[in-house]
């Protein structure tokens, strides 16, 4: 298994790959994919295997502190030299879920980002998730200001 940074060319399968792990009022688009490859390919963490995109993770990198819902759509927001590395996917084929996939992406995404020197990682996800992220040292801070998707989001902070 590899991982590595995206390119265009990743373009479609990491929209398949995002079609099939999120309800369309909640996945990005291709469109809003090329438009974050154009701007931040280096921050798509994507795991293959034998050349089939298995996981992968996104998200711009900005000073702000909080993720805000304007950021998936609006990839001009992402600010290289930012503070923190927000995280607005974690993406992982069915068939695979269960088997650390993910986990080695976010391991590698934690590690990509204190290297780079931000101060921490910022998500949100479902409370059913709030645990799993927990394991990797992130914190909850509530439920989130987010409406994305209709649904109710928890903002999730890494500080390093």
């Amino acid at each position: 298994m590899e991982i590595r940074t995206a390119t265009m060319a990743d373009l479609p399968r990491v929209a398949a790959v995002e079609a099939a792990c999120f309800p369309a009022a909640e996945a990005a688009t291709e469109a809003e994919f090329a438009a974050r490859l154009a701007v931040y390919p280096n921050h798509f963490w994507l795991l293959e295997q034998d050349g089939e995109l298995i996981s992968f993770i996104n998200g711009m990198v900005s000073d702000e502190p909080d993720l805000r819902d304007e950021m998936y759509a609006d990839a001009s927001l992402h600010n290289e030299a930012g503070a923190w590395q927000m995280i607005f996917g974690v993406n992982t084929m069915p068939q695979y879920r269960r088997q650390g996939m993910a986990a080695r992406v976010m391991e590698r995404v934690i590690a990509d980002a204190k290297a780079q020197g931000r101060k921490g990682c910022v998500l949100t996800c479902k409370d059913r998730l709030v645990h799993y992220y927990e394991t990797f040292g992130f914190r909850s801070e509530g439920v989130s200001d987010s409406t994305h998707g209709g649904v109710v989001w928890y903002a999730m902070r890494l500080t390093f």
